[in-house]
This record gives structure tokens, sequence and C-alpha cells, in this order.
């Protein structure tokens, strides 16, 4: 059997799961703002402080899954070890974007987080100390699709709309650009749950239901006129 043929059930759930989880467009009302220019400065200041928390405390998460799955299911270890060197270069890409926002370290040191946009990474945190890796990969890569496809317009959004420079949005570039590795890496730990048992769809649909649930409380969050 060719390699092709043993990744097709793997590639047919992630992308099967990735449209039923598609978040409703009406979910993020900040993004659009952001897109055509509206939301204030204020708000992307609150964005980049809200990810100096969101960042590190995922990869802890991610590096956690990596240890929990070393053993006994080493794809899915793979694709955790890489979603965590992915962090580790977001979050140098994301000083960025903050200084560009008028944030500095004193204020990113006093700030505290709005909790409707920490659920998110509270609940990735609770992945990674109790569910099975592999149902993590997929409710995660799910996750990702809506994820890449709002940083891809604020990139774009922050140039036209803001005039930031390309070292200030390279935190959203880095997100939205795609990345073949990983959803090569996010094939083959799917595959190996599957062919293992390790994997199940209902209650990894579940957690990608309620991360997508606290994606869109995070947007909704920094929307908000007190944000």
């Amino acid at each position: 059997m060719t390699e092709d043929a043993m990744t097709h059930p793997a590639r047919d759930l992630l992308t099967k799961t990735t449209a039923r989880l598609a978040p409703d467009p009406r979910s993020n009302p900040l993004v659009p703002r952001i897109a055509d220019g509206t939301a204030p400065r204020s708000v992307l200041a609150a964005l980049a402080l809200e990810q100096t928390r969101v960042i590190p405390a995922d990869r802890r998460a991610f590096e956690h899954l990596a240890e929990r799955s070393a053993m006994t299911d080493p794809q899915a270890a793979a694709f955790f070890t890489a979603l965590a060197q992915g962090e580790v270069l977001a979050g140098e890409r994301l000083t960025a974007f903050a200084r560009a926002c008028g944030v500095d370290q004193a204020r990113e040191a006093s700030y505290v987080p709005l909790p409707g946009c920490q659920t998110y990474p509270a609940y990735v945190a609770w992945l990674a100390l109790n569910a099975s890796p592999a149902d993590v990969v997929l409710a995660l890569t799910a996750n990702f699709s809506a994820w890449g496809g709002y940083c891809a317009t604020i990139a774009t959004a922050l140039r036209e709309r803001y005039g930031f420079t390309d070292e200030a949005c390279a935190f959203f570039d880095f997100f939205a650009e795609p990345s073949p590795d990983l959803d090569r890496l996010a094939t083959e730990a799917v595959r190996a749950g599957l062919d293992a048992g390790r994997l199940d769809e209902t209650r990894a649909h579940a957690y990608g239901r309620l991360l997508q649930t606290y994606e869109a409380r995070f947007w909704s969050t920094l929307g908000e006129p007190t944000a």
C-alpha cells in the first residue's frame, strides 16, 4: 500500500472536521473592523497584550503534550514539538507588533489579562493535561484553519489601513502562511491515532467545538467597548 493511500482516511477526517467546525463569520466581530480600519489602535494594543500571555501558555501546553505522547505516540509528539517550536518563533515576532501598538515592557508587565481572552489558552492547557493526544491533534488542526485566516486578514489590514511595517506584521504573517510540514505531521499523527484506536472522532469534535467557542470569545471580548 502506498503512503498516499495510507494517509487518505486521515486527510479525509482532517478535511471533514475542519469543515464541520468552521466558525460562523458573525462569531468574530473584531477582525472585520480591523480589516476596514475602524478598530482603534487601543484594541490592537489589547490584542498584542493578550497574545503576550497566550503564546507562552500555548507553548508550554504543547511541550507537555509532546512529553506525554513521546513514548506511546511519536507521531503526535512530533506534531506537538513542531507547534511548540512555532510558538517560540511567533513570540519572537510579537514584540515588534506590540511596540508598533505603543506597548512597552512596563505596560506588558503590569497588564491584567481579560478573562474572556484567556479562556482559549486555559482550555488548551486542560487538553494538555486530560485529553488523548491524538484527539487534540485533530481538534487543534481544525481550529488552526480559522486562526490562520484571521491572521492573514489582519496582516493585510495592518499594512494597508494602519501603516504598520513588515516587521510589525510578521507575527500575523507567520500564522497566515501555509505550513505543509505541519499539515504532514498532523496527517501522520491522525493516521497513527486511527490505526492504533487512540483517536475518538466524536470526542475530538467536542474538543474542537469548545476551542472554536473560546476562540470566538477571545475576539468578541477584545471587540467590546471596554477592551
